[in-house]
């Protein structure tokens, strides 16, 4: 018997013990599919990201009131459209971002989305690690290097540990979360308010710095171009597409624009995003840590999961735990060594060259695939798909050269380029008679 029959036998045998609940290499069953509830507070919870604020604070001291509420709508718009896709492509098919890689891009191609995904989480990991070291060694009065990496390292394992247990622990996690930062968000209106006296007195305000309006909304996709683009890890458990649509829409359209919302009033208003530094510095140090811990650990235990998940892909294996715990290792150590540096140029970099792989998948699923693939023991998949290849060049080169040149939102074109030319170029090979398409049985079943 061949090994695709034998792969194929041991999909439909009820008894096959799987390695790991979450479905690392295969397809989400319906029987684990979650509702509309616990994929919108995961990814909610995943959004609800102070360091978020930093980006918003950026915004806030560039542009005038009335304008920033526009910029913010229009950034959080495209992201929250982009991501919602993903993640109806990701229920649809029960796959994680890295194998929808393999579909659209081919055995080696999905290497490449194993890298530029996984390891542009690894560093969100060690930007929060980092920044959780520093907040709560300065909160207790213990602000020195030793204590900072101690505290890197105890919430970096403590918060890891949650993703080794998968959606459902990613769940509760969330549930206790996102009142609390609900709380946040509350408190940072009344308090921004009252600091400068009423909304028109907020409107008022200058800007003290400059920035292009294209920056400012890449700006915005990059803070979530990369955990945008893998948020079907999760979604991929919603009951239907439909459903995951919504939830997309719920985390990064609204959970992700009100975390940037609230980084730019604290910029107009009190010259930080941080607000929980300034909590601390107002005093209200037990709540700030409490709230602090809570929201990082949902975004957290998202990344580690997600780059989990990469690392699965990548080795072929199916158990994402022992991926979980080298990125976190590897993560640590970035803290300590002080990765923060590099975030603002790491946003860029993400919500340029991020999307187009997203718009790639997007065009094949959708134009090329007509919404239907073969379930993955059917399938022979090729080492290169050459068509995808090119989309994504393309698309990476018209979101680099519109933001050099400050032509357009480059994050935006980006994807558009990308997914446009992914069904033109297959049209030319067709013609051209050039056989683009992995393998596939005659008795292949669809998803």
């Amino acid at each position: 018997m061949s090994k695709m029959n034998l792969n194929k036998q041991s999909m439909k045998e009820p008894g096959e013990k799987q390695v790991d609940k979450d479905y690392p290499l295969d397809h989400v069953p319906k029987s684990a599919r979650n509702s509309l509830l616990s994929i919108s507070c995961v990814l909610i919870g995943f959004t609800f990201f102070t360091p978020t604020m930093a980006s918003g604070a950026a915004l806030g001291a560039a542009f005038p009131f009335d304008d920033l509420i526009l910029i913010i709508i229009a950034g959080s718009l495209i992201l929250g459209v982009y991501v919602a896709t993903m993640c109806c492509i990701a229920a649809r098919t029960g796959l994680t971002c890295v194998l929808q890689s393999k579909y659209t891009f081919g055995k080696a191609g999905a290497k490449w989305s194993d890298i530029i995904l996984g390891g542009t989480q690894i560093f969100w990991y060690a930007i929060t690690g980092e920044y959780m070291g520093s907040l709560f060694a300065m909160a207790l009065g213990l602000d020195t290097f030793g204590w900072k990496v101690f505290f890197i390292i105890f919430w970096g394992v403590i918060m890891g540990a949650t993703a080794l247990y998968g959606v459902r622990a990613m769940t509760i996690v969330s549930y206790v979360a996102i009142p609390l930062m609900g709380v946040l968000m509350v408190l940072v209106m009344v308090m921004a308010i009252r600091h400068a006296g009423s909304v028109d007195a907020i409107r008022a305000i200058t800007p003290t710095s400059t920035m292009t309006v294209t920056s400012a909304i890449t700006v915005i996709v990059g803070t979530f171009a990369s955990g945008g683009t893998q948020a079907g890890n999760w979604a991929r458990f919603a009951k239907n597409g439909k459903v995951a649509f919504i939830a997309g829409l719920l985390g990064f359209l609204i959970g992700n624009g009100i975390m940037v919302f609230s980084g730019m009033l604290g910029g107009l208003v009190f010259a930080t995003g941080d607000l929980i530094e300034l909590m601390i510095s107002m005093g209200i140090v037990f709540w700030a840590l409490i709230i602090l811990t809570l929201n990082i650990w949902t975004t957290n235990n998202a990344t580690a999961y997600a780059f989990g998940m990469a690392g699965a892909e990548m080795f072929n294996k199916n158990n994402k735990k022992p991926f979980i715990i080298g990125g976190i290792i590897i993560a640590l150590a970035m803290a300590i060594l002080g990765i923060s540096n590099y975030f603002i140029p790491m946003l860029n970099l993400l919500g340029t060259f991020v999307p187009p792989l997203g718009g790639v998948i997007i065009g094949d699923y959708f134009f090329v695939s007509k919404g239907r693939i073969p379930k993955l023991p059917y399938i022979h998949f090729k080492t290169w798909r050459i068509a995808p290849v090119i989309a994504y060049v393309l698309g990476c080169a018209a979101a680099y050269f519109g933001g050099m040149f400050n032509i357009g939102i480059s994050s935006l074109q980006g994807i558009l380029i990308a997914m446009i030319a992914m069904p033109i170029i297959h049209k030319i090979f067709v013609k051209c008679g050039w056989n683009d398409e992995h393998d596939v049985d005659p008795d292949a079943e669809y998803v």
